[in-house]
């Protein structure tokens, strides 16, 4: 009898074990253990959705176990995240910083425990702690916002707004880095008359801005990647502005998300004649916009490379060998071996062609397609 009731003890802890297994939210195989880590910024944000399914779309038939988690915008959940993370034993970290400077202590936590740290999408500042940094070339994404403006308006003295992301997020400088360096040119030979901020035009002449320089011009124009913060923003603007600085105009939007809310106060100003808007990351809304004539154009960054980049950068890592790169980014600390990862203009005109033939999105996903 005893033989029977260890057997019925044994089978039952099977079984909870089994359950155990079958219940885990991580990706891959079936083992406790996590060997990559994944925290991303926010499920707000429709761009961090895509990366999401993405990072689940690659790992799907991977040998390695991943758990993805989210910070919500706040600096303090995503070091708990990461403590969560280190404690299921992860091996390697792939994080989007909130707070490229916040996060630097998360990261150090995970350094101390010999864990790799992939800084994805958005670098982490101010730290030795950052092993790799996959990115799209920011300020390449700037520079092609820039030269759309420049391509598609006419004449001289053309208003031209300026908006920016967080001040907090690095990339929001390195963007407007880009967008600056060929923008410049054609404000201080009258192309452009900026009607926004009178830091930039403190600096019109100066092709190369310092750090300090772009922070107070993003102290005006800052978005904070809030499409509310950009609708009111460019309401404010607009209020402000005689009607000379309306008309024809060029705005240069950070992202999509803040693109389609300063798209709709311009289109509802009746002394806005027309607007080119630019935007980044070919979010499904815009992507409609852009085929509906609302923004005039996304860079696309196929998030499915970035992927691909960072979780084979990971791989290496788990395999024992030494991951290949193809430049690097002073984080103000360190210079940080990078995986860069080119970009796409995507308007009207080829949408067909690089979302829609390329799988990224379905033609049953939009209504007006050519």
């Amino acid at each position: 009898m005893k033989r029977w009731k260890s057997i019925s003890l044994l089978l039952v802890v099977m079984l909870i074990a089994a359950l155990m297994g079958a219940c885990s939210n991580s990706t891959g195989g079936s083992s406790n253990k996590i060997s990559v880590g994944i925290v991303l910024p926010t499920k707000d944000e429709p761009r961090w959705v895509q990366d999401e399914q993405r990072f689940k779309d690659a790992l799907k038939d991977s040998e390695y176990t991943t758990e993805i988690l989210f910070s919500q915008g706040s600096s303090a959940k995503e070091k708990e995240n990461v403590e969560t993370l280190i404690n299921k034993g992860i091996d390697v970290l792939i994080i989007t910083p909130q707070d490229g400077a916040a996060a630097a202590a998360a990261v150090e936590a995970a350094k101390k425990d010999d864990i790799k740290v992939i800084s994805y999408d958005r670098l982490i500042t101010d730290t030795d702690a950052v092993d790799y940094y996959v990115t799209f070339d920011s300020v390449a994404v700037g520079a092609a916002q820039g030269q759309y403006l420049i391509d598609h308006s006419e004449g001289k003295e053309v208003p031209l707004y300026l908006y920016a992301g967080a001040a907090s997020d690095n990339n929001a400088f390195l963007f407007f880095e880009g967008a600056w360096s060929v923008l410049q040119p054609k404000i201080a030979d009258g192309t452009f008359k900026i009607a926004n901020s009178s830091e930039a035009e403190k600096v019109k002449d100066k092709q190369e801005l310092s750090r300090d320089e772009m922070s107070k011009i993003l102290g005006q124009v800052t978005t904070n990647w809030d499409p509310n913060e950009a609708k009111n923003k460019a309401q404010t603007h607009l209020t402000a502005v005689d009607t000379e600085m309306k008309g024809d105009v060029a705005v240069l939007a950070p992202n999509d998300g803040t693109a389609r809310a300063i798209a709709d106060v311009f289109a509802s100003d009746g002394d806005i004649s027309s607007y080119f808007v630019t935007g980044q990351d070919a979010e499904k809304a815009s992507i409609q916009y852009v085929i509906d004539g609302k923004q005039s154009m996304t860079v696309f960054k196929d998030v499915r490379t970035l992927v691909t980049d960072a979780m084979g950068i990971a791989i290496d890592i788990l395999d024992g060998k030494t991951p290949e790169t193809t430049g690097s980014y002073d984080n103000g600390e360190i210079d940080v071996k990078a995986k860069q990862t080119d970009v796409i203009v995507v308007d009207k005109d080829n949408v067909q062609k690089e979302l829609i033939d390329s799988d990224y999105y379905e033609a049953s996903e939009f209504t007006g397609l050519k």
